[in-house]
């Protein structure tokens, strides 16, 4: 962090320095933008997702203890914000995949040019197998956690992935 140790800052803003929990916010908020976008699909709700995001984050930061990075602190409070809404709104229908592009799931600088479309791959799946496609296979969780953000079962979180994975090795395949 160009100058400012995260972990000084951290404790200043902690101690209700806003300076400092900018400069935080500055170093995270495009990654906590392109998580929101991940997982909503939709520009303008993944702003204000990304802005309760970091509301929350001020609100809850005397929590972080240290035990992990602030940044994977900041991106499952991220995650919980983001799937609590989309849960709340009934939103697994309305999320339109139809506007994440591969930048948006895989990141600007991964390539895999070997691999089909994965725009027009996740549009064939049911909204649901998008959702816990993109938490366990692109963000890492366990489907203990997706079921946890979601409200769906374990069963159902890996009924979810093993039905999208068998839908997209048979897109793959063609």
């Amino acid at each position: 962090m160009s100058g400012d140790n995260e972990a000084d800052l951290i404790e200043l803003a902690q101690a209700g320095d806003t300076k400092a929990f900018e400069k935080l916010y500055r170093a995270n908020v495009g990654k906590i933008h392109a998580l929101c976008m991940r997982l909503c699909g939709c520009k303008q709700l993944a702003e204000d997702l990304t802005q309760e995001a970091f509301i929350r984050a001020w609100q809850k930061l005397e929590s972080f203890r240290g035990d992990s990075a602030f940044s994977s602190w900041l991106y499952r409070l991220s995650s919980n914000v983001a799937i609590g809404y989309l849960r709340q709104q009934n939103k697994w229908k309305m999320v339109n995949f139809d506007e994440i592009s591969n930048e948006t799931i895989l990141g600007t600088d991964s390539v895999h040019e070997e691999r089909p479309d994965i725009e027009k791959s996740l549009q064939c799946l049911p909204d649901q197998a998008r959702v816990v496609v993109i938490l366990h296979e692109y963000l890492g969780y366990q489907h203990n956690e997706i079921a946890q953000f979601t409200g769906m079962a374990v069963g159902t979180s890996k009924s979810h992935l093993f039905r999208a994975k068998s839908m997209l090795q048979a897109r793959y395949r063609a």
